[in-house]
C-alpha cells in the first residue's frame, strides 16, 4: 500500500516545507521556473495549493490567500475555477475529452481567432506557449527555406531558443532571465540564432548582416514598455526585404489589453502570431495563426502530437474568448491593473520608499530602487503573506478582483512600506527582519 512519507512526517503548520521535500524527488522541485518558492519567499512561500477559486488560493494547511502574485502565471484572467468556463469543460469531459475522431471545438476556436485577426487564414494548436513557439519557428523555417532565427524577448525552453547561449552565455540575459544554461542543447546549433534588443534600432543590424541565413524573425510586441514609434514597422520592413517570416509572440501579452493580440492595437500585421497563457483561462491550450501562404508549410514538416487533439483546451478557449468579448474583460483587466500600480505608487509616496512601477496595466511590475532590491522585495512578500496576500515583483491582473480587495491590497501595502521605512530610518538592516532566505532571480542562482 502507498505510504505518503511526507504527510506522515509533517507536523508543521507551514506547508512551505513540502517544497523542500519535493526537491528530493523532483529535479528542481517542480515543472515551472516561475513557480519556484525561491523567486517569491524562500523557506516561507506556501508553494502548493489544495483549492483555487476566484482570486483566492488555499494552501495545504487550508490558509486562504488573495493572489496578487501571478494568477496562474497569467493564465487565469477570469479567475480560478470560473463557473461558466468550468461548466463547458465539465460537459466536454462527460461527453469524452478524447476520441479516435477529432474535436469539433478546434474548428470553433480556429474560427474565433481568425475572425479576431483578419490578416490570418489558418491555425494550428498545441498545449503550451513554448510548444507553440517551436511549432511557429518550424513552419517559418519551412516557408522561408532558411534556418537562422532572429529573436527578441522570451520564447520558451526549447533547443532553438536556448542555443543562443552556446555561442555567448550572456545572449539571453537581456531578454528576460539571466544565466540560462544551454547544457543538453546540441552544440551544433551555435550560430543559428541571433538576438536583438527591444526598442534598439541599431541592434537590428544583426538581421541585415545575416540576411542570407535568417529566415525567421520572432519577437514579443510589448512587455515592460510599448515599442518606440516605428520599431515594429522597421522589423516588418526588414523581414519583407530579406524574405524572412515575421512572427509575433503574444503568449504573455495576448488577451489582456484587447481581444486578441496586442499587435492589433499597434496596427502591424505579422505573418504569424502565437497565443497561450490567457487563451484558456488556466486550461492547457496554445495557438499559432497566420497567413495561408506561410501556414500551409506546416504540411511540409512533421508537426503532430496526440494530446494536441484533446478536447478540454479547445472547449475552455472557446468559452473564455466568448466571455472576454461579452464582458469586455480587457477593460476590467486594465482598470484592476491600474489600481495595483496606484497602490504601489501611493504607498511609496506616503512612506518615502523609492520604487519603480512599470509594465502593461494588466501585467504590472514593481522594483525597489534603493538598497538591495531582492532584500526589499523579500520583506514585502513576507509581510504581505502575514496578512494573507501573495505578492511578487509583478502582478498579472484578474478581471474578478473586487473593489474591496483592491483597497485592502493598497492599505496593507502602505502598512508594509511604512514598517520598512521605519526600519531603514533606524539604521537597521532589512535582511535581519526576514525569517528565511532572500529571493533569487537568475537561473543559475535558482538552480544552484
Amino acid at each position: 500500500m502507498f505510504e505518503n512519507k511526507f504527510l506522515k512526517q509533517r507536523n508543521l503548520p507551514n506547508s512551505s516545507s513540502a517544497w523542500s521535500y519535493a526537491k528530493t524527488i523532483i529535479p528542481g522541485g517542480g515543472q515551472l521556473l516561475s513557480k519556484k518558492a525561491e523567486r517569491f519567499l524562500p523557506d516561507q512561500w506556501p508553494s502548493y495549493y489544495q483549492k483555487a477559486k476566484g482570486y483566492h488560493v488555499w494552501d495545504l494547511d487550508n490558509i486562504k490567500y488573495a493572489d496578487f502574485a501571478q494568477m496562474g502565471v497569467g493564465s487565469c484572467i477570469h479567475g480560478y475555477a470560473n463557473p461558466i468556463i468550468n461548466k463547458k469543460v465539465i460537459k466536454s469531459i462527460r461527453n469524452g475529452s478524447m476520441s479516435s475522431l477529432n474535436s469539433y471545438e478546434e474548428i470553433e476556436l480556429a474560427e474565433r481567432l481568425l475572425d479576431l485577426h483578419p490578416y490570418s487564414s489558418m491555425a494550428r494548436f498545441a498545449r503550451t506557449g513554448g510548444e507553440a513557439c517551436s511549432i511557429a519557428v518550424r513552419i517559418a523555417r519551412a516557408a522561408s527555406g532558411k534556418d537562422g532565427v532572429a529573436f527578441c524577448g522570451y520564447h520558451g525552453w526549447h533547443d532553438w531558443y536556448i542555443s543562443a547561449n552556446i555561442q555567448d552565455s550572456e545572449n539571453l540575459n537581456n531578454q528576460l532571465l539571466s544565466g540560462l544554461n544551454p547544457d543538453g542543447v546540441p552544440k551544433e546549433l551555435a550560430g543559428t540564432t541571433f538576438p536583438f534588443l527591444y526598442n534598439d534600432f541599431d541592434s537590428l543590424d544583426i538581421i541585415e548582416k545575416n540576411k542570407t541565413n535568417i529566415g525567421v524573425v520572432i519577437m514579443e510586441p510589448i512587455r515592460g514598455v510599448p515599442p518606440l514609434p516605428g520599431f515594429l514597422e522597421k522589423v516588418r520592413e526588414i523581414c519583407d526585404k530579406i524574405g524572412a517570416v515575421f512572427i509575433i509572440d503574444e503568449v504573455t501579452s495576448g488577451f489582456r489589453t484587447n481581444a486578441g493580440g496586442w499587435h492589433l492595437l499597434a496596427g502591424v500585421n505579422p505573418d504569424m502570431s502565437i497565443f497561450g497563457k490567457a487563451l484558456g483561462n488556466g486550461f492547457p491550450i496554445s495557438a499559432v495563426i497566420g497567413t495561408k501562404e506561410v501556414m500551409e508549410n506546416a504540411t511540409k514538416s512533421f508537426i503532430s502530437s496526440t494530446m494536441w487533439t484533446e478536447r478540454v483546451g479547445f472547449t475552455a478557449a472557446v468559452a473564455n474568448i466568448d466571455m472576454f468579448l461579452k464582458e469586455k474583460s480587457h477593460e476590467k483587466l486594465i482598470f484592476n491593473g491600474k489600481m495595483i500600480k496606484s497602490a504601489w505608487k501611493n504607498s511609496a509616496e506616503k512612506t518615502g520608499i523609492n520604487v519603480s512601477v512599470s509594465g502593461l496595466d494588466p501585467l504590472a511590475s514593481l522594483k525597489f530602487i534603493d538598497g538591495n532590491e531582492n532584500v526589499y522585495q523579500t520583506y514585502y512578500a513576507q509581510e504581505m503573506m502575514k496578512v494573507k496576500f501573495l505578492v511578487g515583483s509583478s502582478a498579472y491582473s484578474c478581471a474578478n478582483y473586487s473593489s474591496s480587495i483592491l483597497k485592502k491590497f493598497e492599505n496593507n501595502t502602505s502598512e508594509v512600506f511604512d514598517k520598512m521605512k521605519k526600519l531603514i530610518d533606524k539604521g537597521e538592516k532589512i535582511e535581519n527582519h526576514i525569517n528565511g532566505g532572500i529571493i533569487k532571480t537568475s537561473f543559475k542562482r535558482l538552480n544552484g
